[in-house]
């Protein structure tokens, strides 16, 4: 059966990882060229029937591609009519939801390519798609310590840089972190500890900016508003709205005539979070969750959720998971089932302390999710 293909052999490469989302909300694909094997090694048709296999469970989201082209050479680098064939392979389902691509390190080879095709992409498309040089460029866009980043390429990132293009003093120690101790206002929302938020919020555990986005998003237009959670917003708007949170300001959610907006502030907050709401503790135990039997599945569910995660974050995520369980009973008209939401919800819920994300560690975190959305009126209930 077509569906169940076994892709290991491919999958083994890395070639292609996912790393959660991007400073907007969208899904994170990253392709590493140079992790591609030489020719002989590749079964070319089926690599281009796991590419699709991969992205078929992320383009119905708003997503993000990078593309990282060092280490493309004449061994390993695939023909032109394979490339015309995939072209032609990705059609609309694939590029309206592809929001951002970037280019990591083009070479004269990419540029020709574009050229080639370039009749064939719509101006629209085009706008899409961005040249980055240098890898510190990548970092305004996405969660940069989340990215699995070939040491190939990192190592040809610093050779770029020590022939003359210093990194600029602003982009030097990343955009999601900051170097030493975390320190944090008073009304600070985002990018903040649970302990800090719950300390000034009178000793509520669910956050301000929690609380108002569900509170928004919990009437019939917005739980009936297809592909509700899988959307992004305009960037401008999100950092604008961040920032009004975390000066402790209200937010008037109806002025940006956007349900998206909530949704992905919602989204980002959690994906922010200085520790995921699921805990770094829980993370191998995550990991393993699929390996159990059925009938063991509730019972490590709930051992993980009502003895193992903290308090606080235990409320939290029952109070977001209870408002999804509404999102759920409205996937007729949203589209937005179980897995669907597990998909957008599971890259934000939990990441590792060391490992940087993978297609597989994603993967199990969103099983884990999606099981616990569908099992959450079992889950709690202490």
């Amino acid at each position: 059966i077509e569906g169940l293909e076994d892709f290991t052999d491919i999958e083994c490469h890395g070639i292609v990882d996912i790393a959660g989302d991007d400073a907007y909300g969208r899904n994170v694909i990253v392709i590493s060229a140079c992790r591609l094997p030489p020719h002989k090694e590749l079964n070319h048709p089926k690599f281009l029937r796991y590419l699709m296999h991969t992205l078929d469970q992320f383009v119905e989201s708003d997503y993000t591609l990078v593309y990282f082209h060092h280490g493309l050479n004449s061994k390993n680098k695939p023909s032109l009519g394979w490339l015309w064939t995939a072209f032609r392979a990705f059609d609309r389902k694939y590029k309206k939801n592809l929001k951002a691509l970037y280019l990591v390190h083009p070479t004269g080879f990419v540029k020709i390519l574009y050229q080639l095709f370039r009749p064939y992409i719509s101006a629209k498309f085009g706008r899409k798609i961005s040249y980055m040089n240098h890898l510190h460029e990548l970092k305004q866009h996405v969660h940069y310590d989340q990215l699995r980043i070939p040491e190939q390429v990192l190592e040809h990132d610093r050779t770029l840089l020590s022939k003359g293009a210093r990194l600029p003093h602003s982009q030097s120690s990343g955009f999601f972190a900051a170097a030493g101790a975390p320190t944090y206002q008073p009304t600070q929302q985002f990018r903040a500890s649970l302990e800090h938020i719950k300390k000034h919020n009178n000793g509520d555990p669910i956050p301000n900016v929690v609380r108002d986005c569900v509170t928004y998003l919990d009437n019939d237009i917005a739980l009936e508003t297809e592909g509700i959670f899988r959307r992004s917003a305009n960037t401008q708007v999100v950092k604008a709205v961040q920032a009004l949170f975390d000066q402790g300001k209200y937010v008037n959610f109806d002025a940006y005539k956007n349900v998206h907006v909530a949704a992905v502030i919602l989204k980002t907050f959690l994906r922010e979070l200085e520790e995921p709401l699921l805990t770094f503790d829980l993370y191998d135990d995550v990991m393993s969750f699929q390996e159990l039997d059925q009938s063991e599945k509730l019972v490590q569910a709930r051992t993980l959720l009502l003895e193992r995660l903290p308090e606080d974050n235990y409320e939290l995520l029952k109070y977001i998971v209870e408002f999804l369980a509404k999102v759920i009973d409205r996937s007729d008209l949203n589209k937005m089932t179980a897995s669907n939401l597990a998909i957008v919800f599971g890259p934000n819920l939990l990441w590792s302390r060391q490992e940087q994300a993978s297609l597989i560690s994603i993967t199990h975190i969103n099983q884990f999710t999606e099981y616990v959305l569908r099992k959450q009126h079992l889950l709690f209930s202490k």
